[in-house]
């Protein structure tokens, strides 16, 4: 008996039914793959949607930081962006920070500062919206009005070019000195044409000024500062919000100013919800600007 013909069609049907069942299988780990590669692609793509910004900000104030905290909780989360606020001691450190990078943004400087930022540490830095102005004043714990300054007093002011020349020129709107007809963009002490009480002009380093109130008849200050250094001071002359030149401003390095979470910032900065805060929370002495 021949059995190697009755065994040959089955022989086929088994090497058929390999073939298909195995490239069934094959197939089904292919389409598999496609599929398990295309949940990665659209997890990857809800993860990348979901994913918050973080920006990290110079400040050198708590007043700035109050309102980056205000804005990082109220406004932040649904922008998916989220503020780190970075604090310097000083009013140099701010930009030089931005310019190796340590920070993105900075929120402490206004324009005129900024300009001489520019020139004298050769950062290319660009100011996006101003925010608010920090009202400038003569406070004192003694005297209760400018005709109360007596002959010979003494008074502090900032020492930087700018604010320097804000506080010369406030002296100068508030009778106390004269300044000469054809001064220079920025003034000085040298700037001084008349000083008929003979003020006693000290400069110091600008977050020094208030703490220098004890030890002169007045000092030249931003009215929110002296107010969270602990001091009820009387205030004997203040700018007027016309001054918007002075205000605050978000300022970057050029060439970052279109990044993402940078513009997320700027336009949060300018939310009405930050008006109404700084007009509730600082009551005249800081002037939203926007």
């Amino acid at each position: 008996m021949n059995t190697d013909k009755k065994l040959a069609p089955l022989t086929q049907i088994g090497r058929r039914f390999v073939l298909t069942a195995g490239g069934a299988f094959f197939a089904s780990l292919f389409f598999a793959s496609c599929g398990q590669k295309q949940s990665e692609l659209t997890s990857n793509t809800a993860q990348a949607s979901n994913q918050t910004d973080v920006i990290k900000v110079g400040v050198t104030g708590i007043v700035s930081e109050d309102i980056l905290k205000f804005v990082n909780k109220n406004l932040a989360p649904q922008e998916k962006l989220k503020i780190e606020v970075v604090k310097f001691n000083d009013w140099i450190q701010p930009n030089t920070a931005l310019r190796d990078k340590v920070i993105d943004a900075n929120f402490f400087q206004h324009k005129p500062f900024m300009n001489n930022a520019i020139k004298e540490l050769k950062i290319n830095l660009v100011a996006l919206n101003t925010v608010y102005l920090n009202t400038l004043g003569l406070f004192s714990k003694r005297l209760k009005s400018v005709n109360e300054i007596p002959q010979n007093a003494s008074v502090t002011v900032a020492n930087d070019v700018i604010n320097n020349d804000r506080g010369l020129r406030l002296l100068a709107a508030n009778g106390l000195i004269k300044l000469k007809e054809n001064s220079k963009e920025f003034v000085t002490q040298k700037d001084i044409a008349e000083n008929p009480k003979n003020l006693k002009i000290k400069e110091v380093e600008g977050v020094q000024v208030v703490r220098a109130i004890n030890d002169v008849d007045f000092i030249v200050s931003t009215s929110q500062t002296v107010a969270l250094a602990g001091i009820e001071p009387n205030s004997m002359g203040q700018e007027t919000a016309k001054d918007t030149k002075y205000a605050l401003a978000l300022v970057t390095l050029q060439n970052r100013e279109n990044e993402a979470k940078i513009q997320k910032l700027n336009k949060l900065l300018i939310h009405p919800q930050v008006k109404d805060f700084i007009n509730k929370e600082y009551k005249g002495r800081l002037i939203p600007v926007f």
